[in-house]
């Protein structure tokens, strides 16, 4: 049994969440072009960033209330349809407004497949396999990260930003078409209600997984959204260095994805509290290398595999907590996930632009992941007791 592989159908689910992962992050890289474009600023371009992530926390929890009750496998094939409809509509925008209401329209599918996804791939091996098979899922996103974005990027600058978009929506089309005739129509969930699926979150340990997600995971985009200022302007980059170097960090996440997914299914709740311990090691370390270009380098592979670490742990605890709502807790994770990414930029940004600068980001990064730490050791804590519990009773 412990040479299970991977199913097929996980594979595809993992080709879809690089199409949506690359959708999200690809602004970055073609921002300046479309300001240019569409004769707006940088600043308001990067409202496409935001209008994107407020569309996966706000739309993805409500939208997966009401698709949890269909059949999973339609489910999927339509969330990539409007994923294809979105990116193909910001291809063709003409102005600012079309563009920001399309990345609304995309963004609106991240949450409810990534959470929904992540349930059918894990119905889709043995429980065992079960924190592999969401590794696995989101390395699509790691890959989004090491390749989609500079893709996404050198299209943009060969053949215009609108096909860029064109390029992401034809992988999504891959995707929708390989769901389409690989994954078998299953979970037809016995049309759960509302409030059945609302009840989960009465779960005290749901809301303190949730509550992991969002505080363990903020030091991440702190550090990464602003790794290019960090070795351009304190380590001492060119700017064409920076490519590689993100590459590099991308190998780090994809090495941390597979050890934390590995990790989790043989025991969660060390692995969560051993990752979330190393990420804020890894920060540390890598504002104490800060100067040295060999070091820093090492330093942010190091943070790259144990911040990725942590994503299938997080989203395996969640998921098991998550009771007769188990898709709408997923979603809300990656909602989690969101927020951190958003309070991460914001940080990391605040720090840049004070009299600290880019030097003290990592150093900034770790005060909010000691949080998260206390909500590990407290669930760890209360799954123990529950164990010892279930244990007396049986025995």
């Amino acid at each position: 049994m412990n040479k299970e592989k991977m199913p097929f159908q996980v594979w595809i689910l993992t080709i879809a969440a690089f199409a949506i992962g690359t959708a999200e992050f690809v602004i970055a890289g073609i921002l300046p072009q479309i300001a240019t474009s569409l004769s707006i600023t940088e600043g308001q371009a990067g409202y496409l960033i935001s209008a994107y992530a407020l569309a996966i926390v706000i739309g993805g929890p409500i939208l997966t209330i009401y698709l949890a009750r269909f059949n999973k496998k339609m489910v999927l094939i339509g969330l990539m349809a409007l994923f294809i409809v979105g990116n193909v509509l910001s291809a063709l925008a003409p102005n600012y407004h079309l563009l920001l209401i399309s990345r609304v329209v995309a963004g609106l599918t991240q949450g409810p497949f990534y959470g929904i996804g992540a349930v059918v791939a894990t119905n889709l091996v043995s429980e065992k396999m079960a924190g592999r098979a969401v590794g696995q899922m989101f390395a699509g996103l790691t890959l989004a990260n090491v390749l989609g974005v500079p893709a996404g990027t050198w299209i943009s600058l060969q053949f215009g930003w609108h096909s860029t978009f064109f390029t992401v929506a034809a992988f999504g089309a891959v995707a929708m078409v390989s769901i389409l005739f690989s994954i078998k129509s299953t979970g037809h969930s016995e049309a759960k209600n509302i409030r059945a699926q609302l009840m989960a979150f009465k779960n005290p340990m749901l809301i303190i997984s949730l509550a992991i997600t969002a505080f363990a995971w903020s030091g991440f985009m702190t550090v990464y959204g602003y790794l290019a200022p960090i070795a351009i302007h304190i380590t001492g980059y060119s700017e064409d260095a920076v490519t590689w170097i993100l590459v590099v960090v991308g190998i780090g996440l994809i090495i941390g994805n597979i050890l934390g997914g590995r990790s989790s299914d043989r025991n969660l709740n060390k692995a969560s509290m051993f990752w979330a311990v190393a990420m804020i090691i890894s920060l540390l370390g890598v504002g104490l290398v800060i100067d040295n270009k060999i070091l820093f380098v090492i330093g942010a592979f190091v943070f790259g595999i144990a911040s990725f670490a942590n994503v299938p742990a997080m989203q395996l605890r969640v998921m098991n907590h998550g009771g007769e709502g188990q898709e709408l807790a997923a979603t809300a994770n990656i909602s989690a996930f969101n927020l951190a990414n958003a309070f991460g930029g914001f940080l990391g940004g605040m720090v840049l632009d004070s009299h600290l600068g880019a030097g003290m980001i990592p150093y900034a990064a770790i005060v909010v992941p000691i949080i998260g730490l206390l909500f590990i050791a407290k669930a760890n804590k209360r799954e123990n007791l529950q164990n010892k519990l279930i244990f007396s009773q049986t025995s």
